[in-house]
């Protein structure tokens, strides 16, 4: 098993009003390891607020592409049609907390989880609503 070590996931953003660039820190666990038939829980700890940006879950099994999973802040939720019933995330506001759960997760859903912070805030966001799956080129 691996370490308590976490995984760092940099996203950054080049600002247009400035020179500057700016990373939010998105930090998850090293592993999880869950037997078929039970309930998956990954919380990713983030230095943005989850009341302001989408938070997306994408997933990659091995020897395959990303499979976008859902988003969400606190006005809204979206997922793949195929994994809806499968997944929910949780978000924890106060402390800027996003948590994937999965029920009765099997063999084939062995993956590199991975949590992203969509580009745009929740205001500005309604074509990739429209069209979830442009978050995998997160």
């Amino acid at each position: 098993m691996l370490g308590k070590q976490s995984l760092i996931i940099l996203n950054c953003i080049q600002l247009v009003f400035s020179s500057g660039v700016m990373c939010e820190q998105l930090t998850q666990p090293d592993s999880v390891i869950v037997q078929p038939g039970q309930r998956l829980t990954i919380t990713c700890q983030v230095s943005y607020s989850v009341g302001s940006y989408y938070t997306a879950w994408i997933r990659q099994p091995a020897g395959k592409g990303l499979e976008w999973i859902g988003m969400r802040y606190t006005g809204g939720t979206h997922f793949k049609d195929s994994l809806k019933s499968k997944f929910s995330i949780d978000l924890d506001s106060s402390s800027n907390r996003v948590t994937l759960n999965g029920q009765n997760m099997q063999p084939e859903d062995t993956a590199v989880y991975y949590c992203a912070r969509v580009s745009q805030s929740h205001k500005a966001s309604a074509d990739l609503n429209k069209n979830p799956s442009v978050a995998e080129q997160l």
